[in-house]
């Protein structure tokens, strides 16, 4: 156990499945900074966290957490649990963004613990902890007495699972009702008019954003709320057309998830993803263990307040072909180091989340050191060009984008110096979403690994006679 009081460990996936909607993750966004804490501390063991959150009032909340099980104690008024103040506080200790420095467990802690859990039988005599007074040092130990394990008992057993069922069953009416929303929103707009929406977007978005919210579709929310910013990346020319596609991606996602709400990639792109911890459990989960390269790394800051880091991996030896891990952490904490730099190559086990075309992934462990030898070679692109475009967006068309593989070609530029990719054999020109500059552009491309969003290509990175070129 250090000083810092990290001894159990947290991450922010951890603290984002906790949140109730999007709008308590928004919050603890904003109070996730140094300046809204005070009195920050932790037990000795590192389990338990606690600090003094300044809010509207004279007096600053009191927020406690316990990193076992992620319980967690606010003097606020807030309805919710856990509220923004408990979030804020976990997403303070999962990145480090204050020092959690060891020390005695205050009273307030002490005696929160003590009613948040029942002895089950007489708690073992320890002695008290220097400073506390001895039925407080009591109250500790009853907190911390493990209980008998009863035994099982099926019919309590039936009614959990009837109760997790009709929970589910009514999360899953909500989100459906919120899914009904959207469409008759999307319909809204098609019929007002696609340049009327271009112009208020941003307002438009928000609203029918905060509906998937209440509706429980957190995940489709922020999709949305990301939306204008996505059109207008795009030339003015094309934002009609994107709009469209975008619109027509919406409903398709919507409609797929009403003909089937218990699959679990639909409820990723909908709801949330799965929990850490369920992913680790499930046997079925695709396990890869194999040689990686990283491709590249994307931050971008999202309008919650997040910001995502999405680092593409290439498979050099099989399947699936490419790898995509996901993480966010607060735009308040700044630029975050990557532990991956673009072009390495290393021999990784990766966990799959359930899918059609496993995609989004976790790694679960890296060797130590590099490969050994040269660098490995890429691999061909697995089927013909139309067929690596086409299958992707008709197998997950209301996906934005998916990673492709491209065979042999060159970057060149129309009479508007709008850059284009060709391949060496064909005349299937497919245009770039960036500027391409550099030795993108003034050499031959032995394979290019991009990712293809029905009408435009992102180049993640590409090899040439002379080597691996990175783009950005």
């Amino acid at each position: 156990m250090n000083g810092s009081g990290r001894g159990v460990t947290i991450d922010l996936m951890a603290v984002e499945q906790l949140a109730t909607d999007q709008s308590s993750l928004k919050a603890a966004a904003g109070l996730a900074k140094a300046g809204r804490w005070s009195g920050i501390g932790a037990s000795r063991d590192g389990a338990l966290v606690w600090g003094e959150c300044a809010g509207s009032g004279a007096n600053p909340y009191r927020v406690a957490a316990d990193l076992r099980d992620m319980g967690s104690k606010c003097t606020c008024p807030s309805r919710k649990f856990p509220c923004k103040h408990a979030l804020a506080l976990l997403w303070v200790h999962a990145e480090a963004i204050l020092p959690f420095p060891a020390g005695e467990t205050p009273e307030w802690v002490i005696e929160w613990l003590g009613r948040r859990r029942s002895t089950g039988s007489a708690p073992k005599p320890i002695a008290a902890v220097s400073g506390v007074p001895k039925t407080s040092a009591n109250a500790l130990n009853a907190a911390r007495s493990v209980e008998p394990q009863p035994a099982p008992d099926p019919k309590a057993a039936a009614r959990r699972d009837a109760a997790n069922a009709k929970r589910a069953e009514e999360t899953e009416r909500v989100i459906l009702g919120a899914l009904e929303a959207l469409e008759q929103w999307v319909g809204d707009q098609l019929r007002l008019g696609l340049g009327g929406f271009l112009e208020d977007a941003t307002a438009r978005c928000r609203r029918i954003g905060a509906r998937l919210v209440d509706g429980k579709a957190a995940a489709l929310a922020g999709h949305v709320d990301e939306l204008p910013a996505r059109l207008l990346a795009l030339p003015p020319r094309e934002r009609v057309r994107g709009a469209t596609v975008e619109l027509a991606r919406l409903v398709m996602l919507a409609r797929a998830f009403r003909a089937d709400p218990r699959d679990p990639e639909l409820l990723r792109a909908v709801a949330s993803a799965e929990k850490r911890e369920a992913l680790l459990d499930d046997p079925a989960a695709l396990r890869v263990t194999t040689a990686w390269e990283v491709l590249a790394e994307q931050v971008q800051t999202r309008r919650d307040g997040l910001i995502s880091q999405t680092t593409w991996l290439l498979n050099l030896k099989g399947g699936p072909r490419f790898a995509m891990l996901l993480d966010y952490f607060p735009a308040s904490a700044g630029r975050r180091g990557s532990v991956f730099v673009p072009g390495e190559q290393f021999i990784g086990e990766i966990l799959f989340y359930p899918a059609r075309t496993p995609l989004r992934a976790v790694l679960i462990k890296r060797e130590t050191g590099v490969i050994n030898g040269p660098p490995l070679d890429w691999p061909q692109p697995d089927a013909p060009l139309e067929e690596t475009l086409t299958a992707p967006l008709l197998a997950e068309p209301w996906a934005a984008e998916r990673p492709v593989l491209l065979p042999p070609g060159r970057i060149g530029f129309d009479r508007a110096g709008a850059p284009w990719w060709q391949p060496h054999e064909g005349n299937t020109a497919l245009p770039l979403a960036e500027e391409a500059g550099g030795l993108l552009s003034g050499t031959d491309l032995t394979c290019c690994a991009a990712l293809w969003s029905g009408h435009r290509l992102e180049i993640l990175a590409a090899q040439s006679p002379w080597g691996r070129i990175g783009h950005g």
